[in-house]
């Protein structure tokens, strides 16, 4: 069964050990000691992240490396992406309306609100 990008980040164990190799190339018992984590929840995860695509080994002598892949960061930028309009917009409008109460305030320093002062019905 394979897993879509959310499902696989949902557990926060995994987040946790993607975190932990944000860093670099890294041994099981580096990403053990950066997420806090026994060493076969550790490998149960790494083991699902593999095989999602999340992240690649090498092995080297008797080593295994592990590293992040981008290719599935790269399918959620792409489908952030089509809501960061949405965001962005929201927060142009925003930042529009902020700016055009400080305006205001600049030129009638007695409007700006108090909140002590108690307002009229």
């Amino acid at each position: 069964m394979q897993l879509d990008v959310f499902q696989v980040l949902a557990d926060p164990t995994r987040r946790r050990i993607v975190e932990a190799l944000l860093s670099g190339e890294q041994q099981v018992a580096e990403v053990v000691e950066k997420a806090g984590i026994h060493q076969s929840g550790v490998s149960r995860h790494l083991r699902i992240l593999s095989e999602s695509g999340f992240v690649s080994m090498r092995p080297d002598g008797q080593r295994r490396l592990y590293a992040l892949r981008p290719e599935p960061f790269r399918e959620l930028e792409e489908w952030l992406g089509r809501y960061r309009r949405l965001w962005d917009e929201r927060l142009d409008r925003f930042g529009d309306a902020l700016e055009r109460k400080r305006a205001t305030a600049q030129k009638n320093p007695a409007v700006q609100d108090n909140p002590t002062r108690k307002k009229r019905s």
